[in-house]
């Protein structure tokens, strides 16, 4: 089991009082499993991702990612964890503007010291990958939505993570845009990565293997689709 979540509990500080927004969340993800998290807007969905990506920490509760206790690594650790286990993937792309997709993708590499010889080349390995071979020296300005939804995706490939968070990645898309990177994700997970899609749209959801749904902060179901 690669994502354990045990019981947890989020809630954030707001003036004097805390707001609550997950309760008793436990949910386990395996290895080279694709599954979708679905909810409406203020569900909490995006909290729990934020929480499997060690980008935030429950309130109370327990979190193991490949059998290691997330509340026992320092920061050091953390962000090494991001960058080495974790690709991240968002709506809003958050590429650099001044950086051209070559720069964006290679990014995750300067954390690792990786030669910039390497950085180059594995960066551009990753753009062809997913089909930007004649737009890796173009900045986000230049690319179209689809384009720059792939750029994020080749930057969240580079270091060959073995999980893949997704938030709404389609959400700013067109139908049929949305549905290329859909593709790519596909192709992620025939090849053995674990994907985790955070989505309110059914027919992106129905691309996952399971569907799990949060209310109020609560799961409600998980469907096997």
């Amino acid at each position: 089991m690669v994502i354990d979540l045990k019981r947890i509990f989020k809630s954030y500080r707001m003036g004097a009082r805390d707001v609550p927004v997950l309760h008793d969340v436990s949910l386990q993800i395996e290895a080279a499993e694709y599954i979708a998290i679905m909810g409406p807007s203020g569900s909490g969905k995006s909290t729990l991702m934020n929480i499997i990506g060690c980008l935030d920490t429950p309130t109370t509760g327990e979190y193991f990612l490949d059998g290691e206790s997330v509340a026992d690594l320092d920061d050091d650790r953390l962000a090494e964890t991001r960058n080495l286990k974790i690709g991240f993937v968002f709506q809003t792309f958050n590429l650099l503007p001044r950086a051209t997709a070559l720069d964006n993708v290679a990014l995750p590499l300067i954390y690792c010291a990786t030669s910039p010889k390497v950085r180059r080349k594995r960066a551009a390995e990753e753009l062809e990958r997913v089909g930007l071979a004649d737009r890796m020296h173009h900045r986000p300005i230049e690319l179209s939505g689809g384009e720059r939804q792939r750029v994020a995706i080749a930057r969240a490939l580079v270091n060959n993570p073995a999980i893949i968070l997704a938030d709404e990645p389609t959400g700013n898309l067109d139908s049929k845009t949305g549905t290329e990177i859909m593709h790519i994700f596909d192709g992620l997970h025939v090849n053995g990565g674990t994907i985790i899609l955070v989505t309110h749209e059914a027919d992106i959801a129905r691309k996952a293997g399971r569907i799990v749904n949060i209310l109020d902060g609560r799961l409600v179901e998980t469907n096997e689709v």
